[in-house]
């Protein structure tokens, strides 16, 4: 994917999010929303290393460290569930490139075991 899909991909998706949780601007202000944007570059760089190496456990590796990061902050499965289907939801216009295909396989499968996660703590 060229960068400026990938850049117009996580503003919608950073914009999604903020809009849909607007506490996230009060709680944790312009810096919040730009880690949040920052987050969204590391979820591509790790989608597009998986892509080239054709590696589909890069990717889920790469979810469970960041689930772990991210839950003993405070955070639930279901914020980067909820980030991951942004995503895939916005890459569903750019399905005659290979590489988001990919990527779309990649988040489901993230998302879904994320899912058991959550299960096995409930």
């Amino acid at each position: 994917m060229k960068q400026q899909d990938i850049d117009s991909t996580i503003e919608k998706v950073v914009k999604g999010i903020y809009e849909s949780y607007p506490i996230l601007l009060e709680k944790y202000g312009e810096l919040g929303r730009k880690k949040c944007r920052e987050d969204n570059y590391h979820h591509f760089k790790h989608l597009d290393t998986a892509y080239t190496l054709q590696e589909e456990n890069i990717f889920i590796d790469y979810t469970l460290w960041l689930n772990n990061i991210l839950t003993s902050r405070g955070m639930k499965e279901d914020h980067i569930i909820d980030n991951f289907e942004r995503i895939s939801h916005a890459l569903e216009s750019f399905t005659d490139h290979e590489e988001a295909v990919y990527y779309i396989k990649l988040l489901n499968l993230a998302s879904a075991k994320l899912e058991d996660i959550k299960k096995k703590v409930e």
